[in-house]
C-alpha cells in the first residue's frame, strides 16, 4: 500500500482487495468463506504503522465481510487483530448467514513477540463453534505446533477445522486433520491454501496461478479403521453403491466413510452393518493392552 495516501485510503484499498478475492469464490455459493490470518493488514506497514492502521481500521472490514455475509448468505471467518476492553487479540470471527457473530476463536499460542511487543493477549478458549451446516472449531498460524490445542479439539470433534494462517504448517495440517477427524481447511499466506479431508488427503488447493479454492465436502461421514470392517465395507457398498463412498488415503490402514444418501445418515450406515470406528478400534486396543500387560 502506498503509506503516503493515508489511512483512510490504505483501509478502502484494502476493503477492495479482499473484496476482489471474495468475488472470486461466490458464483459457487459457498455455505462459508474463509479468509487468511491478519488478512487486511497491509505487508508493508512497520509496526507502529500497523498499531495506528488498526485503530484507524476499526471495525470497518469486519462489518463489509457482515454485509457480504448478509447479501450472500454464507458465513465468513474473517481473521485480524482486534480491540477488545483495551486489549488486543489476533482473533477469528466467525460470521453467521444473516452478518452475527456466531463465535470468535483468540489465537491461544502466540508468537512470544506479539504478545510482548504488538500487546496482543493471549486467548485460553477453544470453543466449538455452532453452524447450520455442523460444528466448526479454530487455530491461527502458530496454535499448530501445539498438542494442547489440538487434544482439545480431539475431544470436542468438530465437523470443520479453520485454519487461518500467515504460515503453512506442512505435515501439520494433514496430522491435525486426521487426529481431529474433521476436515481441515486451511487459508494460508504462504501458499498453497488447502481443504484436506479426515484422513488426511488434499481435496483441493491454490496454485501458482490461483490464490483461491471452492469445493464441496460432505460432512456427514466418519472414519474407520479397516481393520475388522473389510467384509463389513464391501458389504455396504455392495448394497448402497454411489450412496456411500468409501475413501482410503492408502498406507495409512483407515478410510473415509461417506453416506450420500438423502434419507440416511452415515450413522445408520454405521449401526447397520455394525463397523467399528476408529476411535472405538484404539480404545478397545488399549484396553486389551492394559488388561493383559503383565501376562
Amino acid at each position: 500500500m502506498d503509506k503516503k495516501s493515508g489511512y483512510p485510503s490504505i483501509i478502502e484499498n484494502v476493503r477492495k482487495h479482499i473484496d476482489e478475492r471474495i468475488q472470486k469464490v461466490l458464483p459457487d455459493r459457498p455455505d462459508i468463506i474463509v479468509l487468511p490470518e491478519v488478512c487486511d493488514r497491509p505487508a508493508n506497514l512497520q509496526r507502529n504503522e500497523t498499531i495506528a492502521y488498526y485503530q484507524a481500521r476499526g471495525s470497518k472490514i469486519l462489518d463489509y465481510c457482515r454485509e457480504i455475509s448478509k447479501k450472500h448468505n454464507c458465513y465468513i471467518a474473517y481473521s485480524s487483530c482486534i480491540e477488545r476492553t483495551g486489549r488486543w487479540t489476533n482473533s477469528t470471527v466467525l460470521i453467521d448467514r444473516r452478518g452475527r457473530t456466531a463465535g470468535t476463536y483468540d489465537k491461544n499460542h502466540l508468537v512470544i513477540e506479539e504478545n510482548t511487543i504488538s500487546g496482543c493477549r493471549y486467548g485460553d478458549k477453544a470453543p466449538l463453534i455452532r453452524c447450520d451446516f455442523g460444528t466448526v472449531a479454530c487455530a491461527i498460524c502458530f496454535d499448530l505446533n501445539f498438542d494442547e490445542l489440538r487434544l482439545k479439539y480431539v475431544r470436542s470433534k468438530p465437523d470443520l477445522i479453520l485454519f487461518c494462517s500467515a504460515y503453512h504448517g506442512g505435515l501439520m495440517q494433514a496430522y491435525w486433520a486426521y487426529s481431529c477427524r474433521a476436515y481441515f481447511v486451511a487459508a494460508t499466506v504462504t501458499r498453497p491454501g488447502t481443504i484436506i479431508s479426515p484422513v488426511g488427503k488434499i481435496i483441493a488447493s491454490t496454485t501458482n496461478y490461483f490464490d483461491y479454492i471452492t469445493a464441496t465436502v460432505n460432512l456427514d461421514c466418519c472414519v474407520a479403521h479397516l481393520d475388522y470392517n473389510w467384509e463389513k465395507l464391501d458389504a455396504m457398498k455392495k448394497k448402497y453403491g454411489t450412496g456411500v463412498k468409501i475413501e482410503d488415503p492408502g498406507y495409512l490402514g483407515s478410510v473415509l466413510i461417506s453416506c450420500e444418501m438423502e434419507e440416511k445418515t452415515v450413522k445408520d450406515l454405521i449401526k447397520e452393518f455394525k463397523i467399528e470406528l476408529l476411535d472405538d478400534y484404539f480404545k478397545r486396543a488399549l484396553a486389551h493392552r492394559r488388561k493383559n500387560l503383565k501376562r
